[in-house]
């Protein structure tokens, strides 16, 4: 079988670009190790940056976005027992983010591209990528059983950290770079009303916590633990208390409690992956790049990267010009710095280190109290988090 693109990994960045590449009349073939349904409950990122949103709109996958998706015009953030929100629409002439579950996003785009799009290959096994640097790069991968060959003009990995297309990058061309954070979060999920309208971002001496929300009658919480935390070790009850301690304000404002349904410990690390691209072979998404989900990036930069090269891979359709996928990891680098240096801004500022001196936590103070009191501070925070414009 041969395809113009071979995407490696169906998730939103591989589901994303197959449905851009099929707008634009460019053939592809996605490969995803695992079936359809687990695809489709992988519990992952929640925020939408409005990019992000617009891209999914005009490429035909936002009519369920834009009916259950929940439309937040801004966060806020609480330390000191004090509180203060972050307005984006003002701070950022008019862009804002929407809460809906990258598990939506996927049923989305799968839905779409099993109706109209290109191949979508469930537990299709990819082994390797032979030829890289070679003008027909070859993808080997099991699928029913059979060990097949999908030959391609390109290549993109969008197959998560572990995935094999990184491998492809020669060891002596690739670069790394890393932070593993000293912390982890402890997310939940629970059957019970968002007890905010919009996220909570909370400072406390006994250590971060987040208010979120999957949908106005599901909250998703996390809180601040050691690494290597067993959620088996923490009662409901005892959940609940801790949150209720570090989401304390002096007003009027309660935590509702409910029924938690899920319990998970998710570890905090920064990776960033140099090239982008090797030849024919392109990386995008957690392929390239992790971020701590502090600044909700994620999943939103795995989105830019496949944006910049489904517009590459339409400019050498029409034009017949590979400047703009020459230029792929030159662009893509630029804003997943911006993204990693915002999100380490939002982890250190509101995270509690495990050896955090009384002078580390004034400083946190410091600059939460600036964010609150200047307008230029409060913007820069505002821009980073609905996402800045893709170029």
């Amino acid at each position: 079988m041969h395809t113009t693109v071979g995407i490696i990994g169906g998730g939103p960045a591989g589901l994303l670009l197959a449905r851009l590449l099929h707008n634009s009349g460019i053939d592809c073939v996605v490969l995803e190790s695992r079936d359809r349904a687990y695809v489709e409950a992988r519990q992952r990122a929640g925020i939408l940056e409005q990019s992000t949103v617009d891209v999914l709109r005009a490429s035909g996958a936002g009519e369920r976005l834009d009916r259950e998706g929940l439309v937040h015009d801004g966060i806020e953030l609480r330390w000191d027992r004090k509180a203060h929100r972050i307005d984006f629409p003002a701070l950022t002439g008019g862009r804002r983010v929407w809460v809906y579950a990258q598990t939506e996003v996927c049923k989305d785009l799968i839905a779409l591209q099993l109706k109209d799009g290109a191949p979508l290959l469930f537990d299709a096994q990819v082994r390797s990528v032979e030829g890289p640097d070679t003008d027909s790069p070859v993808i080997h991968y099991t699928h029913e059983g059979q060990d097949k060959t999908l030959t391609c003009d390109y290549v993109v990995g969008c197959d998560g950290f572990h995935g094999v297309a990184r491998n492809a990058v020669p060891a002596g061309i690739q670069k790394t770079y890393e932070r593993v954070y000293p912390y982890s979060w402890f997310g939940i999920l629970a059957d019970v009303p968002p007890s905010s309208d919009e996220l909570v971002y909370a400072h406390s001496p006994r250590g971060f916590a987040l208010l979120s929300m999957r949908s106005p009658s599901v909250s998703r919480l996390y809180l601040q633990v050691p690494n290597g935390t067993d959620p088996a070790d923490w009662s409901d009850e005892r959940i609940w208390d801790e949150l209720d301690a570090r989401f304390a304000i002096d007003g009027d404002w309660t935590l509702q409690r409910g029924p938690i349904t899920s319990k998970g410990v998710l570890p905090m690390r920064s990776f960033v992956t140099e090239p982008m691209s090797y030849g024919r072979v392109f990386l995008a998404g957690d392929a390239a790049h992790i971020v701590p989900p502090t600044g909700a990036k994620g999943l939103n930069l795995a989105a830019a990267d496949v944006i910049v090269l489904a517009k590459a891979f339409a400019h050498l359709k029409d034009t017949g010009s590979a400047s703009l996928l020459d230029a792929y990891s030159d662009t893509c680098l630029k804003r997943v710095w911006r993204a990693e240096h915002f999100s380490y801004f939002m982890t250190t500022t509101l995270h509690t280190d495990p050896d955090q001196s009384p002078f580390d936590t004034q400083l946190q103070i410091s600059q939460l109290d600036r964010i609150a009191g200047s307008p230029h501070a409060a913007a820069e925070l505002a821009e980073n988090y609905a996402g800045l414009h893709i170029g």
